[in-house]
């Protein structure tokens, strides 16, 4: 009988995760549990992905606020320190401020508008226009954006951030500036000494500081690169990617993500004859329409991967072949031209009209929105997904 069905996503329900517990074989019984109760095989070129927050947990990859003062102290060791482009997050960046505010006595805080990084807005475009505000050329103080724009509250949280932040600082005892630019170089005027908090600019944000006088600097990425006092840290991201564990500590991004894939493939293939690849998702890349947030506070979509999720697709759109190189056919004949089409398609289909529209993301990229937007972020108790058929194509 012929196949009816192309992708099942199904998000895999797990046991709580603890430190110490072995994450690969309980993403492995975990599978092999939910195969034999829903009655799924497990077959060649099947994915599983694992949430990284669940991985962390398991290796205790943990930091308090005071490991992050005293790396923050060690690192610049100055009464005065610039932190600039945060993203505006309770989860993601507050618990990350009180240990930085904890490591120094005087804070300027330069936030980028009219949102930030990742599309959380302080105020809209359309409020800039009318009061003639150019983002990417003017600088505002704390006293200029109230005066123009007032109390601003997130429109998701109802968090006004600029208030929210400044209390974190200077209930950690460090005195609080506050000013509002896009440009790296006007943390400068206030002080030499900077601390980037961006994600994705981090690389370019630094360049430009480094060309224009900085003294001392380091990015979130450069805090916590290795244990503070027997803390957690990332080795390659440091801070960045951490999560709010509790009101005192944070959780960071989780270590050796590509020796965890390769075990469980490995393991599953000694169980059952079947080759799987295995990724580790964090946050998908998707932007919400609504609120204008592009889903991606992580620094990757995926720490670790198997090399068959490798590359990006190579589909064609099927619509197009429709209603152009096949347009004359129907039925049975129109479904067995594009079958063989697909079948006979290039290796490399870039810059192919055949092949418009199909958003040749990479494949981590594509399968971790997938996966997050399966596991959610909340209480589905599915940190695990399996996805069957990802691979097929209209010929299978």
């Amino acid at each position: 009988m012929e196949r009816v069905v192309g992708t099942v996503v199904r998000g895999l329900r797990a046991p709580i995760v603890n430190n110490g517990d072995d994450i690969t074989q309980i993403v492995i019984d975990t599978v092999l549990n939910a195969s034999k109760v829903e009655g799924f095989l497990i077959e060649d070129k099947d994915i599983i992905t694992i949430t990284e927050s669940i991985i962390a947990r398991a290796q205790g990859n943990f930091a308090t606020i005071d490991d992050i003062a005293f790396d923050i102290k060690s690192k610049f060791n100055v009464d005065k320190l610039g932190v600039i482009f945060p993203i505006l997050s309770r989860n993601r960046f507050s618990t990350c401020l009180r240990g930085i505010a904890r490591g120094t006595e005087h804070i300027v805080l330069m936030l980028s508008y009219p949102s930030d990084e990742v599309g959380n807005e302080l105020v809209s475009i359309d409020e800039l226009d009318e009061k003639g505000i150019n983002p990417w050329s003017d600088s505002l103080t704390e006293e200029e954006f109230r005066k123009h724009f007032g109390h601003k509250k997130h429109p998701f949280t109802g968090i006004d951030y600029i208030e929210y932040y400044r209390q974190i600082i200077e209930a950690e005892g460090a005195k609080c500036d506050i000013i509002l630019s896009n440009n790296p170089k006007t943390i400068l005027k206030y002080t030499k000494d900077v601390l980037t908090c961006d994600i994705h600019s981090r690389l370019r944000t630094k360049r430009i500081l480094k060309n224009n006088g900085v003294n001392k600097l380091f990015g979130l990425d450069d805090i916590l690169t290795s244990p503070v006092n027997g803390s957690g840290y990332n080795e390659k991201y440091g801070l960045l990617g951490s999560n709010k564990s509790t009101e005192d500590s944070v959780k960071l991004f989780p270590n050796n993500c590509q020796e965890i894939v390769i075990n469980i493939q490995s393991k599953i293939k000694e169980l059952t004859g079947k080759t799987v690849e295995v990724m580790v998702y964090g946050d998908g890349a998707f932007k919400d329409p609504v609120g204008h947030i592009w889903e991606l506070a992580d620094p990757v979509v995926s720490p670790g991967y198997t090399s068959g999720l490798e590359g990006v697709p190579n589909e064609v759109k099927l619509k197009y072949l429709a209603d152009n190189n096949f347009s004359h056919l129907r039925g049975e004949e129109l479904k067995k031209a594009i079958s063989e089409y697909i079948k006979n398609k290039e290796q490399d289909l870039v810059g192919k009209m055949e092949s418009q529209g199909t958003t040749p993301r990479r494949l981590t990229d594509l399968i971790g929105s997938l996966s997050d937007l399966t596991s959610g972020s909340g209480d589905k108790g599915t940190p695990f997904v399996y996805i069957k058929g990802y691979f097929d194509n209209f010929t299978k």
